[in-house]
């Protein structure tokens, strides 16, 4: 109305009625892509609604091994306490059938008329020293768990009650060997392993050899090599085929190139790993203005190879978004020659350096090669090496004439 009237002139009014709009309201920011694969490793995925629970059963150990401790635990202590709760009752009808828990009884009660009757037909129990189910759930104890104190034990009265002991002692046996069989596979899982397998929390775009290269750095803190040890990468992201179909994550795989060749890698000291970015690449049109964090796109590097020490195959994995790849930089040299070895500098494992970079796709790249003649050359990366003053341990005199 007052910019009607001409007080206020009409842009500053439509101004300040989009400045009074809340944020929420005129648009909504756009959430942060999910990861499928975390940086250390762990799948994002939630399985539900499912219907064929049994099919867990069918592998009882398998199931065992991937719960949680305090479940395990919890698991075999009931199955403990439950054979010798079963146990337990099953001795306890033996002596209440065989009348071990009357005679013992009137000994208890008459102590006299048991010195008489045991002088004219001396009562043989199935187990001795059996009174009550207290009694029947502590030798069940001692039974299965070898204990023996002495008190309590079988007699040839009954050979059902030797039926029992030896169910029983199997049933412990083999409570017992899968327990420990659980114990070990959970202490010595291969995912233990691969904490000590670093990869670096960015991954870099920049050239190498006058190419575009995707390039990470991977490494092994521990001392004991991964025997036969294959690296891959793979692209995750959503794709559309041409009649329709929607693939929320598409599993693409892209070729690696690495200094032995092959996916084989030897991993003695940390490596840079690197694919070429080339027309059948799926990153060939990427540029710096897809690398954030609304981009669809998730490279996914899995490390597979068999632990020197145990013999067990171990694999580590990690993820890098688009947010996380930096373009036009590369990693710093963290090898050292010093005093006849090379030694390793982790503290600068995931330092990187800006390089001349072009800031184009590699299909713009490759098709106009003008863009290199403009970019200028970096200076080389080599090994550092300590020069070292060595003293003669001789000297050479003129013979005295």
């Amino acid at each position: 109305m007052l910019s009607r009237k001409g007080i206020i002139p009409e842009e500053y009014v439509l101004t300040r009625l989009a400045e009074d709009v809340p944020d929420h309201a005129r648009y909504r920011a756009r959430e942060r892509r999910a990861r499928f694969v975390g940086k250390n490793g762990a799948c994002n995925v939630a399985h539900k609604n499912i219907r064929e629970q049994g099919r867990f059963l069918q592998d009882v150990f398998t199931t065992l091994v991937d719960l949680k401790w305090p479940h395990t635990l919890l698991i075999f202590t009931m199955s403990f306490l439950c054979s010798w709760l079963l146990f337990g009752m099953v001795w306890w009808l033996i002596a209440f059938a065989h009348g071990d828990l009357d005679h013992s009884t009137r000994l208890q009660r008459d102590p006299a008329e048991g010195a008489a009757a045991g002088s004219a037909a001396a009562f043989v129990p199935c187990v001795t020293s059996i009174h009550s189910f207290t009694s029947a759930f502590l030798f069940s104890i001692e039974v299965q768990v070898t204990i023996g104190f002495g008190g309590r034990m079988v007699t040839e009265e009954c050979p059902a009650a030797i039926l029992v002991l030896i169910v029983q002692n199997i049933v412990g046996l083999v409570i017992n060997a899968i327990m420990l069989g659980c114990i070990f596979m959970k202490t010595s899982q291969a995912h233990r392993r691969a904490e000590t397998l670093i990869f670096s929390k960015h991954a870099v775009i920049a050239l190498r050899e006058g190419r575009l290269c995707f390039m990470l750095r991977v490494g092994d803190l521990r001392k004991s090599m991964i025997i036969s040890a294959t690296i891959r990468m793979q692209v995750v992201k959503k794709t559309a085929s041409l009649e329709g179909e929607v693939v929320p994550l598409n599993q693409i795989d892209i070729q690696m190139e690495n200094p032995v060749g092959g996916n084989s890698i030897f991993l003695v000291s940390p490596l840079i790993i690197y694919h070429v970015i080339d027309k059948n690449s799926p990153l060939y049109d990427i540029s710096p203005m897809n690398l954030h964090h609304h981009e669809d796109l998730e490279i996914i590097v899995i490390l597979e190879g068999v632990v020197e020490t145990t013999g067990i195959t171990t694999q580590a994995r990690t993820s890098y978004l688009a947010d996380e790849i930096l373009w036009g930089q590369r990693f710093v040299p963290i090898v050292a020659e010093e005093d006849g070895r090379y030694s390793v500098d982790y503290s600068k494992f995931g330092n990187t350096v800006k390089v001349p970079t072009p800031s184009c796709t590699a299909r713009q790249l490759e098709e106009d090669k003008s863009i290199m003649d403009t970019m200028p050359l970096s200076p080389k990366g080599t090994i550092r090496k300590r020069s070292v003053k060595l003293k003669p341990k001789f000297t050479i005199s003129e013979e005295p004439s």
